[in-house]
């Protein structure tokens, strides 16, 4: 089992940052994919960036250049460094885990295995 707990959401104007972590904590793989995900109201759950055991990393489309996603493996902590934000990534965001040697790379929800609660973000204009 591997339990994963969010931190650092938050609320910040339009052009700021947040710096969100998940710290994991269990069983750790030695193969894994690791992501952030995020669903707003009334809306599904989409992924926003993944990193894999090697270090390989997608985004998606949509926060590309402003999110930027890493881990210490030291800590056993995911973060995502989230610039220029904007409304519309208003959001509960997600960390997740999958056991496999690579991310998908459209981080599809269904394919990861443990979850965290979720931590807010909200954007004003």
């Amino acid at each position: 089992q591997v339990q994963l707990v969010e931190s650092g959401g938050g609320s910040v104007q339009a052009g700021g940052s947040l710096r969100l972590s998940c710290a994991a904590s269990g069983y750790f793989y030695s193969m894994y994919c690791m992501g952030w995900f995020r669903q707003a109201p009334g809306k599904e759950r989409e992924g926003v960036a993944g990193i894999d055991s090697r270090g390989r990393t997608t985004y998606a489309d949509s926060v590309k250049g402003r999110f930027t996603i890493s881990q210490d493996n030291a800590k056993n902590t995911l973060y995502l460094q989230m610039n220029s934000l904007k409304p519309e990534d208003t959001a509960m965001y997600y960390c997740a885990s999958d056991v496999g040697d690579y991310c998908y790379t459209s981080l599809p929800p269904q394919y990861m295995d443990y979850w965290g609660k979720g931590t807010l973000v909200t954007i004003s204009s």
